[in-house]
């Protein structure tokens, strides 16, 4: 029997630990042996940390049940995400962005065409929490978790301390044969080719290795120190590169979602987790200095005059040129950051692992598919981008300088400006995201939530039908109302963990 292909992750972190449990879940262990290299100093930053429905799917191909997970890391369930003040010229204050479930089926046409008749010009309801399921429980601070006899399946993520999670990941992928090292990495060897041979640690050992994952966060010392991987920054459509975090305490009634509030720079996130809500504006220093942002943080969360100390982050927002090159992968920092408004993070890091394993698999453990691997990363996160950038074009505020430079930005991709031209235009938005065959990457109903959470209409027609509203017409309220009787509130459903 051959000597099993040594895989070597350079650096920890939630992306790292990741990373480990997913090769050492999807690769025999006769072919594939796995070893992480960290430094024992550098912690994990400890902020609460959202995820979207794709982290359920990496704890079931992972075998560990949310009973054991969950409380480790202090953990809730998400149900979307409660936009505040993106809008005001459009009258809307919140809006929510709910994960899209199964009963939605029922209701997503509904909703679709209320979007369309409201473009005509037709007073039609078309708030997107009030026809999807996850909206409603949001709403009552319900929960996700579903009884026995419900037949269909609710769509949800989770918020979780990030420094916990990571800590959790350690632990199970060690258990599950994964070599852990705790050394520095000081400088990386390459072969006569150019490839990666080796990683010198702190102590003068060496750590040979097949293939190297670079999870060495924004320095990315393998792929871009390395490698000469260029990255490709997105400054031109996403103006935030700062932040800064604050804890503060939980209240009695535990939400089951993000709240993402607009404020003069940027934006503030609200996260709860069992023990506290995260909290953290995420801005641009172009327009605010870090202590002007600290105050106005402050200010928000009331508690201008508290001792406690923030946190000052910096973010690098793009994507490498080349996610995969020789025998390096990058993932997590490594291989870009796109900020944290749609909480896709982790959930970049779990698609783009999945898919190399898949890839590097198909090709029998070599470069074969590397081609195509770089192609479907590119496109991923060139597509997360745009979606966070509509945010952004799509607002209506008027008090900074900031949200009118984001408005009047014209440096987004031509996906986005068909898109946008696409709702405005009063066509068929369903096939512009067909035809640009991008449904995967954000489906045509969150599009419509987007839009409609934004209030992205023209002005009422002064004749108006008195008919035509599918919301009422359909009784969609009564059947979300009565779906909604069939679960818990959210506090419920996170006692339920601990039985």
């Amino acid at each position: 029997m051959s000597t099993p292909l040594h895989v070597v992750i350079a650096g920890g972190g939630t992306a790292g630990w990741m990373a480990a449990n997913l090769f050492a879940a999807l690769c025999p262990k006769e072919r594939v042996r796995v070893t992480l290299v960290e430094s024992p100093d550098i912690g994990i930053i400890g902020v609460g940390e959202g995820s979207t429905p794709t982290l359920k799917r990496f704890f079931e191909i992972i075998k560990v049940p949310e009973q054991v997970w969950m409380p480790t890391c202090n953990a809730t369930y998400k149900v979307g995400i409660k936009f505040n003040d993106w809008s005001p010229k459009s009258g809307i204050h919140s809006y929510r962005h709910p994960f899209i479930s199964q009963t939605d089926i029922f209701t997503q046409r509904a909703f679709e065409v209320n979007c369309h008749t409201r473009r005509l010009g037709l007073d039609t309801h078309t708030r997107p929490e009030d026809f999807l399921i996850n909206g409603v429980l949001a709403k009552k601070n319900l929960g996700p978790l579903t009884p026995a006899h419900f037949p269909f399946t609710i769509q949800y993520g989770y918020h979780f301390d990030s420094a916990l999670l990571g800590q959790f990941l350690s632990e199970h992928a060690q258990k599950q044969g994964v070599t852990h090292i705790k050394k520095g990495i000081l400088a990386v060897k390459t072969h006569p080719d150019t490839s990666i041979a080796s990683l010198l640690c702190d102590d003068d050992t060496e750590i040979s290795g097949d293939f190297f994952i670079d999870c060495t966060g924004f320095r990315s010392l393998l792929l871009q120190q390395t490698l000469g991987v260029q990255f490709k920054s997105y400054k031109s459509n996403l103006f935030n590169d700062s932040a800064v975090v604050l804890p503060t305490s939980i209240s009695n009634t535990i939400p089951s979602e993000t709240e993402a509030t607009a404020l003069s720079a940027g934006w503030c996130w609200r996260i709860p987790l069992q023990n506290r809500f995260g909290n953290g504006y995420v801005y641009s220093a172009e327009y605010l200095s870090p202590d002007s942002a600290e105050e106005e943080f402050r200010r928000h969360l009331g508690i201008l005059d508290s001792d406690d100390s923030c946190r000052h982050l910096s973010m690098k927002v793009g994507q490498v040129e080349q996610h995969w090159k020789k025998n390096c992968l990058a993932l997590g920092l490594s291989q870009g950051f796109i900020e944290p408004l749609e909480a896709t993070a982790l959930h970049l890091v779990q698609i783009c692992a999945e898919m190399f394993i898949s890839k590097w698999q198909q090709g029998d453990y070599s470069s074969t598919h590397q081609q195509a691997f770089n192609a479907f990363a590119k496109e991923r996160f060139d597509r997360v981008r745009d979606y966070i950038v509509a945010h952004y074009k799509l607002n209506t505020r008027e008090d900074s300088e900031y949200w009118r430079d984001n408005r009047e930005n014209d440096a987004i991709s031509s996906s986005l400006a068909n898109i946008i031209n696409c709702w405005f235009q009063r066509k068929d938005l369903t096939q512009e995201i067909k035809r640009q065959d991008i449904g995967m990457h954000w489906d045509p109903i969150s599009w419509h939530c987007l839009f409609s959470g934004y209030g992205a209409y023209p002005p009422l027609a002064p004749d108006q039908p008195g008919k035509g509203d599918h919301f009422a017409e359909k009784n969609i309220d009564t059947f979300v109302q009565g779906c909604a009787l069939n679960f818990e509130s959210h506090n419920a459903n996170l006692a339920s963990l601990l039985e």
